[in-house]
């Protein structure tokens, strides 16, 4: 076992080689880390074993994350929601009112669909009474056209009963 000078802090040779190897393998990881700026511990480990030091890849993630040296990727937002619009915002006549028949209250909204590469755009139109989808359209673009389809859809297949109330949360 060997001691250092304070008398409560003794290591036994084993801990002290471990000691060595991590400073060794952080030195290595920093020095690869300047050449490999995006590099996370799974890539940093292969990297190490090309360069032929055998290092486990949780040792490796530990050693990173103790020395602040684990990369923070940024991700993209994409605002899909246009709040400062030109249009006006109709009043909310659906409020505080609840549904007792089909075909009383239609309500509608738009929600979005991230695919790998772009956004596509959904319009529904749900029944209230029923809760179920009466009505919709897909798109790839968000535009005036989109719910106009999804309810030309809807009384295609529905007649409404005079006074029914299509309501949207914005008034789209």
């Amino acid at each position: 076992m060997t001691c250092f000078r304070s008398s409560y802090y003794c290591r036994s040779r084993q801990e002290t080689a471990k000691l060595k190897e991590d400073a060794d393998a952080r030195d290595r990881i920093a020095t690869l880390r300047q050449t490999f700026r995006g590099y996370g511990y799974r890539r940093m480990t292969i990297q190490l074993h090309r360069d032929g030091l055998r290092i486990n890849h949780k040792r490796v993630l530990k050693i990173m994350r103790q020395s602040g040296l684990l990369c923070r990727t940024k991700r993209a937002f994409v605002r899909t929601t246009e709040s400062h619009h030109s249009m006006t915002v109709a009043p909310n006549l659906y409020q505080n009112r609840k549904s007792v028949l089909p075909n009383q209250f239609w309500v509608a909204d738009i929600t979005y669909i991230r695919l790998p590469r772009y956004f596509v755009y959904l319009a529904v139109i749900l029944d209230a009474f029923s809760r179920r989808v009466i009505g919709w359209a897909l798109s790839r673009s968000l535009d005036d056209e989109i719910t106009l389809t999804a309810l030309k859809n809807t009384l295609a297949e529905r007649t409404p009963r005079p006074g029914c109330l299509h309501h949207s949360d914005r008034g789209g």
